[in-house]
């Protein structure tokens, strides 16, 4: 038999001619929709390989209703947070026969709106959230088109799933940690002031050192927004301010990155001079110089979690909840006992 000329685009026709079978035999082992004897399905496998076939996306959502993508909205692509999750949802992705495509927020509600309408606009069979400022009605409203995987909030109904940590308790432990080597006047730099996860890590900085018999400090307390920018500023804001700190609880690790260089260059050593510790153990916090204590958080995990749930309600399977992995303090270089006699 002859093959198809290269610059042609294989058909389900072209498939059946090469394997010896026919393009009802072809179409039924592309579609899975039922069983074949062995030698016809090696003998079609083979076919496609050689006459390299990429299905018909376009004609495969007329016949079935299905794009074969995912949407998934982050926020900024360059996150390393995002980039982890991301390389979760990748990973769980391969083998499936599904594609992500891919739409950046930028911390604006209307635009991640925007994004989600587009989303759905080009087909997607459901979406994936990664963190965000969509409230819940939207987030309800837009399931009612397709099924709506995301972290950040609590709402679990028959076409939304939702994945979140306790960031409260986050901030607890690692406040509670800073506590336990003998820290008492620990300084917090905040994350974004209107995003929930920041409040919370806040939250559970004060519930620790209350519980500790320590009063909160507002003065100790300094506004950043997540990124290495704001915590450098924060951090050279604090030392300006004059108040004595032995330690910082800062909101994540980008925001640790940028406070390491604030107080390098306002002269203080870390850890010698002041204990940082992070939120999230993204990759590059083991490189960091020096390298980062951290609460992690399961970010890969729940990005392999995110696309396993959104499967299920997809393809309206018995779904298994994956069990993630609880919050944990990843001790390093970037925090020591305190020391009376430093000062």
């Amino acid at each position: 038999m002859s093959k198809p000329a290269q610059d042609k685009q294989a058909t389900v026709y072209d498939i059946a001619r090469v394997a010896g079978v026919s393009a009802s035999t072809v179409s039924r082992i592309l579609n899975g929709s039922a069983k074949v004897a062995e030698d016809k399905r090696l003998a079609v496998e083979d076919a496609i390989r050689e006459l390299n076939y990429r299905p018909n996306l376009m004609a495969l959502y007329l016949k079935t209703g299905q794009s074969m993508t995912l949407g998934v909205l982050t926020q900024y692509v360059d996150s390393p947070f995002s980039n982890e999750m991301l390389r979760g949802v990748e990973n769980a992705l391969q083998g499936s026969k599904y594609a992500p495509l891919i739409a950046s927020g930028h911390w604006n509600a209307e635009e991640e709106v925007e994004r989600l309408r587009l989303l759905i606009d080009r087909r997607v069979d459901g979406i994936i959230i990664l963190t965000g400022h969509v409230n819940q009605p939207a987030l309800l409203e837009f399931s009612q088109q397709v099924p709506i995987v995301a972290t950040g909030h609590n709402i679990n109904t028959d076409r939304v799933r939702t994945f979140s940590i306790n960031n409260r308790l986050g901030g607890y432990m690692a406040t509670r940690y800073l506590l336990d080597l003998g820290h008492r006047q620990i300084a917090h730099i905040v994350g974004l002031p209107d995003q929930n996860d920041a409040i919370e890590r806040q939250r559970g900085y004060r519930q620790a050192l209350v519980s500790s018999g320590i009063e909160y400090d507002p003065e100790l307390v300094v506004q950043g927004d997540f990124a290495e920018a704001g915590g450098f500023n924060a951090a050279k804001q604090l030392v300006a301010s004059g108040k004595k700190f032995s330690a910082i609880f800062c909101a994540n690790d980008q925001t640790c990155y940028g406070a390491i260089l604030g107080l390098k260059q306002c002269g203080l050593r870390v850890p010698e001079d002041v204990s940082l510790i992070g939120f999230d153990d993204l990759p590059f916090s083991t490189f960091s110089n020096p390298p980062l204590t951290t609460v992690r958080q399961p970010i890969y995990e729940t990005g392999i979690a995110m696309v396993n749930t959104l499967l299920g309600l997809i393809e309206n399977t018995e779904q298994t909840i994956d069990e993630l992995p609880e919050l944990s303090i990843v001790v390093r270089d970037t925090t020591m006992p305190y020391v009376c006699n430093k000062d």
